[in-house]
C-alpha cells in the first residue's frame, strides 16, 4: 500500500499538465508556426502603425535633446539624476525575467519554462535595447559616447576611470545584451529550420535558411545544440545576477544618504526579477489569447510566474523595511531624514506611498489560488506591479537628491514634456519590436515543448507500470 500511495503520489505531482487538450507533436508545430505563416492580418498594421508612432516621437526627443541639450529635461540642482537614470533603471529591470527564466530555470530543470523562454529572452532584448538609450543621451554629447568604451585615447590624454561604476555599466550591460542574444539565437536555431522547411516562398526559404546555419536535426547537430546552450546558459546565470547588482553600485558606492547602503545589490537583484516577471505576464496574457495557443500557455505557467511575483515581492517589502530599520539603527540623522522624513512625510510622499501600494501590497492577493490563476485580476496586478517598479526607481533617485546638506539648494524635480515622451516613446519602441518578434519568429520554442511532452509522456508511462506492478495486475505491453 505504501508503495502504491508513493506512485500514486508522484504522478499526481506530474499534474496539472504544462499542455492542456493533449496536444499532438504536430499540433505543436502547426500552432506557433501558423502564426507566421498566415497572410498578415490588417490589425498587424495597425498596430505596427501605433507603435511605430509612439517610436517616432521618441526620435523627434531625442533629436531636440541633442540639438538643444539636456537642460530640455527636468534635472536640477540638486536633483541631477532625473527620468534619464530612473528609467536606464526600470528597463534594465524588465529584461532580467528573460534570462532568469531561460537560464536559471534551464539549469533546474524546471519544465514549466518551456513555453514562456522564448517570449521572455525577446522581452530581455527589447528592454535591453530601451534601456541602452538613456547612458547615450545622458552624458550630454553622444557624439562623445566612445569616450565611455576602454579605449585607449592618446590625443586627449584621457584615459577611461575603472574604479567608477559607470563605467561597469558599459561593461555589464554590453556583455548581458550579447550573451542575452547568443543565448536566444542559439534557441532559435532549430525551430528557425522548421520555418524554412514549411516556407511556401523562396525569400521565406532563403531568410529562414540562412538563419538557421543549415540546421538538419542530426545528431551531430543535437548534440552540439545542446552544449552551446548548456554553455551559454552557465555564462547567462551569474549576469543576472551580477547587472543589476552593477546597477545598484552606480548608488551604493556613494556616501548619499539614501544611496550608501549594502543591501542595495540583493535589493535591485529581488526588484528586477519581481518587474521583470510582471511584464511577461502583462504580454504573454495578451499573446497567448490573440494567437489561441492557451492550449501551450496554460494556467500552470501564470500561476507559477504569479508565485514568482509574490516571492519577490515581499523580498523586496522586506527590503523596505530593512532600510527604515537601517536608517534608525545606524543613528544617522541624515540618513534618518531621508526616509523618515524625506520620503515618507515629504513633498515626495505621494511617489513613496504609490511605490508601497503597488510593490508590496498588491502582490499578496497572489496568496489566494483563485486570485492568481483570475486572468484579468492577474494582468491588472502586473500592470500595477510595474508601475510601482517605476516609482521606487524614481523615489530612491528624486528624494535622495532633492534635499541635499545645504537648505538653500533644495529644490523639487518636476519632469518636462521632453522627460514625459522620450519615456513614452520607448514604450513605442519596445512593442514595435515585439510587434515585429510575434510576426516573423516563433514565440514558443517548439522543439523545448515537444521535449518536454516527450519526458512527461514517458514520466507517465513509468508511473503507470509502477501503480499496475503496485497493484498486482500485469503493466501494459509485459505480455509481449
Amino acid at each position: 500500500m505504501a508503495e502504491l500511495s508513493h506512485a500514486q503520489e508522484m504522478k499526481e505531482r506530474l499534474t496539472p499538465s504544462l499542455t492542456s487538450g493533449h496536444p499532438s507533436y504536430h499540433d505543436v508545430t502547426e500552432a506557433v508556426s501558423i502564426i507566421s505563416e498566415v497572410k498578415t492580418h490588417r490589425n498587424w498594421y495597425i498596430a505596427l502603425a501605433i507603435t511605430t508612432s509612439i517610436t517616432g516621437i521618441m526620435g523627434l526627443m531625442l533629436a531636440y535633446l541633442v540639438a538643444t541639450g539636456v537642460g530640455v529635461w527636468g534635472n536640477n540642482g540638486p536633483v541631477g539624476w532625473g527620468w534619464d537614470i530612473t528609467n536606464f533603471v526600470f528597463w534594465i529591470g524588465i529584461g532580467h525575467a528573460g534570462t532568469l527564466i531561460s537560464a536559471i530555470l534551464f539549469l533546474f530543470r524546471q519544465k514549466w519554462r518551456t513555453s514562456i523562454n522564448r517570449f521572455a529572452e525577446a522581452m530581455t532584448l527589447f528592454a535591453v535595447a530601451c534601456a541602452g538609450i538613456y547612458p547615450a543621451v545622458h552624458i550630454g554629447r553622444p557624439w562623445r559616447a566612445y569616450w565611455l568604451f576602454p579605449i585607449p585615447n592618446e590625443f586627449l590624454s584621457m584615459w577611461q576611470n575603472f574604479r567608477s561604476p559607470l563605467l561597469w555599466d558599459v561593461f555589464a550591460v554590453s556583455t548581458y545584451a550579447t550573451v542575452s542574444a547568443l543565448f536566444w539565437y542559439v534557441g532559435l536555431i532549430p525551430d528557425l529550420a522548421t520555418f524554412r522547411d514549411r516556407a511556401t516562398t523562396k525569400g521565406k526559404q532563403l531568410a529562414y535558411g540562412v538563419a538557421s546555419l543549415g540546421w538538419r536535426g542530426s545528431a551531430t547537430h543535437w548534440k552540439n545544440y545542446e552544449k552551446a546552450y548548456m554553455i551559454l546558459a552557465g555564462l547567462s546565470t551569474p549576469l543576472v545576477l551580477s547587472v543589476h547588482t552593477i546597477v545598484s553600485f552606480d548608488f551604493a558606492v556613494s556616501i548619499l544618504p539614501g544611496w550608501h547602503t549594502t543591501i542595495f545589490p540583493p535589493y535591485f537583484v529581488a526588484g528586477a526579477i519581481f518587474s521583470g516577471f510582471a511584464m511577461v505576464v502583462t504580454l504573454m496574457v495578451i499573446v497567448r489569447w490573440i494567437y489561441k495557443v492557451e492550449h501551450l500557455v496554460t494556467m500552470t505557467h501564470l500561476e507559477n510566474m504569479n508565485k514568482v511575483i509574490l516571492a519577490t515581492g515581499t523580498i523586496v517589502g522586506y527590503a523596505y523595511a530593512t532600510e527604515f530599520f537601517t536608517a534608525w539603527y545606524s543613528g544617522n540623522p541624515y540618513e534618518s531624514y531621508v526616509f523618515f522624513v524625506s520620503r515618507a512625510t515629504g513633498p515626495y510622499a505621494w511617489a513613496y506611498w504609490s511605490m508601497i501600494s503597488c510593490n508590496v501590497i498588491s502582490p499578496q492577493f497572489f496568496w489566494f489560488k483563485k486570485l492568481r490563476t483570475s486572468l484579468p485580476f492577474m494582468f491588472v496586478i502586473s500592470i500595477i506591479v510595474n508601475i510601482g517598479m517605476w516609482f521606487e526607481r524614481f523615489v530612491i533617485i528624486a528624494t535622495s537628491l532633492h534635499r541635499d546638506y545645504l537648505p538653500a539648494s533644495w529644490g523639487y524635480f518636476r519632469p518636462t514634456f521632453v522627460d514625459i515622451l522620450t519615456f513614452f516613446g520607448t514604450f513605442g519602441l519596445f512593442l514595435t519590436l515585439f510587434v515585429f518578434f510575434t510576426r516573423f519568429l516563433p514565440i514558443i520554442a517548439i522543439s523545448e515543448v515537444k521535449g518536454m511532452m516527450a519526458q512527461t509522456h514517458h514520466e507517465e508511462h513509468f508511473l503507470d507500470e509502477a501503480v499496475a506492478a503496485s497493484e498486482g495486475k500485469q503493466p501494459v505491453g509485459a505480455a509481449h
